[in-house]
């Protein structure tokens, strides 16, 4: 337990965000809360942070639920059948028709591979002609384990650092194919995902089954094995989204960059690793330090704050780039990367609420009267303060209807 303490001293983050405080009865009782337990948490208090996500989401983006043709959803900290994206549907009256799909194993990375599973249908509605609007969520309850994690510190004597790491989070995003009423311009434009898996890796980074909920697997490899991949992982994609590309942008340096903060090494690791400044990283240390690893709907926590006028200001040289390249990594380990291209005049949300009195399930956030399509989050109802002291080639552009469809292919 010394060790683990020792830990959190020095794990940068200063706040996380929780469904509850550290007297919730869920992690104060003597015995670590059971699977049923769990999930009972689970849905009553993270299902309506996803509802409320999604609905600030399709607000934004002035889409009705009634145009949402796809959802697309991902979790690692429950499983249950149904999903829990069928409450959410449920809940959103999204139509009965629509196409669901729930991701499951796919952990920190899961936000960037529903985006790019979402994609992927928005490309197959454009080739028969068929407009897509896709609502892409994910959900993390992690705060309800550590009862779990601290019995196996106390009981096996393990240091394990998840206790020390993990926050709860819903995010959602509107994706658009571009068809139909597709006036509205965008935040972002979606043009390429890459997503790969490093050999062997199987036990470096995962979410176990236990009798008590799920333990999360981190060795000591996983910052230098995501180090060594960052460089190539990136050349490789560059090539499948160069055509998109101005010619000022070719190194990664070039860029910003919305990386999943799964601790502070993964990111200065990454700084060295791609020979970029923090400050192209912003919005990724902000969010980690104010909210820790919220595991899959932290990228798009990442993706929605780097919009704003406070990390704007905070960009290098006072400049915010045009390009910004998402990337995630997950259990296999799995490193997913995306290419977006910002729309430098829409606003986003703002910041989330940060304190107890300020209800996170909160209005879509305004500027000079005007709604900007989304990329919306939702974090824990309360920040929790930590002691003192996260394939195939990108899709190919031989083909001329994806090269043509990738370029309508939009965050909405």
């Amino acid at each position: 337990m010394n060790k683990v303490l020792s830990i959190n001293q020095f794990t940068g983050i200063e706040t996380r965000s929780s469904i509850g405080t550290s007297e919730h009865p869920l992690v104060n009782e003597p015995e670590p809360p059971s699977v049923a337990d769990l999930h009972a948490t689970f849905m009553s208090e993270g299902v309506p942070l996803a509802i409320s996500a999604a609905r600030k989401a399709l607000a934004e983006a002035r889409v009705d639920p009634s145009q949402i043709t796809h959802i697309v959803s991902t979790t690692c900290t429950d499983s249950a059948n149904p999903g829990f994206d069928h409450f959410v549907a449920k809940e959103l009256e999204l139509p009965q028709n629509v196409e669901r799909v729930l991701l499951h194993g796919v952990g920190c990375s899961g936000g960037l591979a529903t985006l790019r599973t979402g994609a992927n249908l928005a490309l197959g509605h454009r080739c028969r002609g068929r407009p897509a609007r896709v609502l892409c969520v994910a959900l993390e309850v992690s705060t309800t384990l550590v009862r779990s994690e601290l019995e196996s510190i106390d009981k096996l004597q393990q240091t394990r650092i998840g206790a020390c790491l993990f926050s709860d989070c819903a995010s959602a995003v509107v994706l658009s194919n571009g068809l139909g009423d597709a006036t509205k311009e965008s935040v972002y434009e979606l043009l390429g995902w890459d997503n790969r898996v490093l050999p062997d890796t199987e036990r470096d980074l995962g979410f176990d089954v236990d009798p008590l909920g799920w333990k999360v697997v981190l060795s000591k490899r996983v910052p230098i094995l995501a180090e060594e991949v960052l460089a190539p992982a990136f050349e490789d994609f560059m090539a499948s989204v160069k055509p998109s590309l101005p010619e000022t942008y070719k190194e990664a340096s070039d860029f910003d960059w919305a990386m999943h903060p799964g601790g502070i090494t993964i990111l200065t690791n990454a700084e060295r690793a791609l020979k970029i400044r923090s400050e192209q990283m912003r919005a990724s240390y902000y969010r980690y330090m104010q909210h820790g690893n919220s595991s899959s709907a932290t990228i798009f926590s990442v993706m929605d704050f780097l919009r704003s006028k406070e990390m704007d200001s905070e960009a290098l040289d006072g400049r915010p780039k045009e390009y910004v390249v998402g990337c995630a990594f997950g259990p296999g380990i799995t490193v997913e990367m995306c290419m977006l291209k910002r729309n430098m005049g829409a606003r986003g949300a703002q910041t989330p609420p940060e304190t107890d009195s300020d209800a996170s399930r909160s209005d879509v956030g305004h500027e000079d009267g005007r709604d900007w399509a989304s990329l919306d989050c939702e974090k824990g109802t309360r920040s929790v303060a930590a002691s003192p002291s996260e394939n195939q080639d990108a899709t190919t552009r031989e083909d001329g209807f994806v090269s043509e469809a990738l370029e309508s292919v939009e965050l909405d």
